[in-house]
């Protein structure tokens, strides 16, 4: 009994030296990420987001709702059976009376009311779609606004500014090698995918809709909706507003000695500002029953003062980190920069951008202060997901027109060197970027990605984008059916020259 007490002793000892026990390549990365980042760090201060969690739960819940019934048209009991949402129903559903949101169509709202008596309300308010009302009140800090769309009409104009599809566009492919990749897309059943389009060379080769949708059904991108904040400050570079070197204009920023005056454009939109928050997509996160900041940007009532108060942890550019300071914070610059040119906020996107390509269905929300909320409440119909997939495949220039400036392309789909350094090549500007191989496609390809398996993705050595889009609840079925999709359609469409 001795030698064996001596012997795992001995075994204990050689371990806790690294002795005896060595890293895998997985352990070995993540420790010397951590390593970084607790050498770089310039604080570990940290304050909760304000509020009751569970107040927060109960909002996201009706929020998601009001999206599902009112936005995207979907009958209530297939939205609440397929939200999925783990975050607001694990921790609200068994606290709910009756256990089921009221959707009241006159006033067109979603209520949800606790146990404890705590009701929260979520509104449709028009094109800016469902906004989370405050707790307590039942108004909202700004003007809701139609948005006018100046496009052609759909039904008589060819792809891609109207919806006229080429007979030809798949010529030269096998139609029964496409058809099993659609196929592919939408099987098994409870994937629940909702919308499934691919192009080629720019034209629709591949398309199906799933329960409920349509060609023009508004479809959640929760944060695909990061892409269109990337593609909204492209513009204004274009424009001459911006450009990726020059220090953050984040007004709160600008007092003596404040550190975060070093915080480039380009650091927040590779997602390494350095500003901290507590994410549950950090690589070192522990869920303690809280609510991490990541999440207070949906349901905090002004979500451009949170973000532009957050201190800094790490020096800019730096360390990578998934959190959405950084989003919200570039649709905190567009705001400024259309306010700076006397324009009007609410309809910026679909005049800047959105008429320029064709895209006739976005619903970008808001927080109740009127501040875009692309960080992941962000709706759009397949087709136009796909022409916003093409405007990057085509390097920002459309019929044309430069739209995105020379090199921003480039540089949403390259890898961040922060992220590089820390051992993850998974990430560009507001772009994942296949830098691993985690998809069956060339590691160049990059893509809009979103919770619950929503994907846009742009494959420049094939001329695609795919677009997949599916409800929540089946996320994981839908990501394995969506590689077995890709993996089949790159063995049906070619590389192209450029790609060779």
């Amino acid at each position: 009994m001795a030698r064996v007490s001596v012997l795992v002793a001995t075994v204990i000892g050689l371990f806790m030296s690294g002795q005896a026990v060595a890293q895998t390549p997985a352990e070995a990365q993540r420790a010397a990420m951590f390593a970084r980042a607790k050498a770089a760090e310039i604080s570990s201060a940290w304050t909760p987001a304000p509020g009751d969690p569970l107040s927060h739960f109960t909002i996201a819940y009706a929020k998601l709702m009001c999206s599902a019934v009112f936005v995207s048209g979907f009958d209530p009991e297939f939205a609440r059976a397929t939200l999925g949402d783990a975050n607001a129903l694990a921790a609200v559903a068994h606290r709910v009376k009756s256990g089921i949101p009221i959707i009241d169509r006159e006033r067109r709202e979603v209520r949800v009311t606790t146990q404890a008596g705590l009701t929260r309300v979520a509104r449709f308010i028009g094109d800016q779609g469902c906004v989370s009302l405050p707790e307590g009140s039942n108004e909202i800090a700004f003007k809701p606004k139609p948005v006018p769309r100046n496009l052609p009409y759909v039904a008589t104009t060819a792809w891609p500014m109207g919806d006229v599809i080429a007979s030809n566009a798949a010529a030269g492919l096998d139609s029964a090698k496409l058809k099993a990749v659609v196929d592919a897309a939408f099987a098994p059943d409870d994937a629940l995918t909702q919308a499934f389009v691919v192009t080629w060379k720019g034209q629709i080769i591949a398309e199906r809709y799933g329960s409920g949708a349509t060609v023009a059904t508004p479809l959640e991108g929760w944060s695909m909706g990061k892409s269109i904040a990337a593609s909204l400050i492209g513009v204004q570079m274009q424009q001459g507003l911006y450009t990726l070197d020059q220090p953050a204009p984040i007004p709160e920023w600008q007092g003596a000695g404040d550190q975060r005056q070093s915080i480039r454009i380009r650091d927040i939109l590779n997602m390494s500002s350095g500003l901290r928050v507590r994410a549950e997509q950090d690589p070192d996160y522990v869920y303690d029953g809280g609510y991490p900041d990541h999440w207070y940007y949906y349901t905090g009532d002004n979500a451009f003062a949170y973000a532009a108060s957050r201190p800094q942890q790490w020096p800019p550019g730096v360390v990578g980190r998934y959190r959405n300071t950084d989003p919200v914070l570039i649709n905190y610059l567009v705001q400024l920069g259309v306010k700076k040119q006397g324009g009007d906020y609410l309809t910026f996107p679909q005049k800047a951008l959105f008429d320029r390509i064709g895209i006739r269905s976005a619903v970008l929300e808001t927080d109740a202060n009127g501040n875009f909320l692309t960080q992941g409440y962000d709706l759009m119909a397949g087709r136009d997901w796909a022409r916003l997939g093409n405007l990057y495949l085509q390097d920002g220039v459309w019929n044309g027109e430069r739209i995105l400036p020379e090199g921003f392309v480039k540089f949403v789909s390259t890898l961040a060197p922060a992220w590089v350094a820390d051992g993850r090549p998974v990430y560009g500007g507001l772009f994942w970027v296949n830098g691993e191989g985690t998809l069956p496609i060339p590691r160049d390809a990059y893509a809009m990605q979103g919770a619950g398996g929503q994907y846009t993705i742009i494959i420049p050595s094939h001329d695609l984008v795919v677009v997949r889009l599916g409800r929540f609840a089946g996320s994981r079925p839908g990501v394995a059916s969506l590689n077995r999709a890709l993996a089949l359609l790159l063995a049906t469409v070619p590389a192209s020259d450029k790609g060779k």
